[in-house]
């Protein structure tokens, strides 16, 4: 039998790595490693590249978490994909979700539309950018939706949920509402509208969760989210 990995071996924030240190020695967490590992040897293509994987964890520490918007699987198409959900690198194209959550985020508080989808800035201020899946194959979405990575995220969500107080959850669309199961109501905050995605047409138009969740923070006495990028 494989040993499992130390934790030092995961290549994540501290704080986190404190947080979800019986993950990291679960044998599902060495199984995804040991997935991953074998699906590189035969060739394919996974995204985000190796050190992004854990990029949502690294930009936002798990005590400077006040918001969790809840992603479901990474880009997979090449240069997409950046650890962050709905998040692209500079200089690639806006995806349709984005450009959605723009146009709310527009109408909801008056800022510009930006011209790019780093989310970094988000990130930067305790918007936690979680994915429920943390890698996919090139071309092939959901691809990695067995492997053991909710099993993972949903560990995360619930250590955030138990040891922290008055985050904003973000739940888009049917896969992330149910997550809701998840989270402690009693502590924290879950607001819920349709997916972004224009295959849910105008659904998710409206919801202003981005005024929403400023005023909660704002009443808590915390520093609301500049939601420009």
């Amino acid at each position: 039998m494989e040993p499992t990995p130390p934790v030092s071996n995961v290549q994540i924030e501290d704080s986190w790595k404190k947080v979800l240190a019986d993950e990291f020695g679960q044998p599902y967490f060495a199984a995804i490693k040991g997935f991953l590992v074998s699906e590189k040897k035969a060739g394919k293509t996974i995204y985000p590249p190796g050190p992004l994987i854990f990029n949502a964890f690294n930009k936002t520490p798990f005590d400077a978490v006040k918001v969790v918007i809840l992603g479901q699987d990474p880009y997979h198409n090449p240069g997409e994909a950046m650890g962050l959900c709905f998040s692209v690198p500079k200089g690639v194209k806006v995806p349709p979700s984005l450009v959605n959550i723009y146009k709310e985020i527009n109408s909801d508080l008056g800022l510009p539309v930006p011209g790019h989808g780093d989310l970094t800035h988000w990130a930067d201020q305790g918007v936690l950018l979680l994915n429920a899946m943390l890698t996919v194959e090139a071309k092939k979405p959901a691809s990695h939706q067995k492997i053991g990575w909710q099993t993972f995220t949903d560990a995360v969500i619930r250590r955030i949920s138990d040891m922290k107080e008055g985050v904003v959850f973000l739940l888009w669309g049917n896969f992330a509402k149910g997550k809701k199961a998840l989270i402690d109501q009693t502590r924290h905050y879950v607001l819920e509208a349709a997916h972004p995605s224009p295959l849910a047409g105008d659904a998710f138009r409206g919801c202003r969760h981005f005024s929403h969740t400023n005023q909660i923070l704002e009443k808590q006495g915390k520093q609301p989210i500049d939601w420009s990028v």
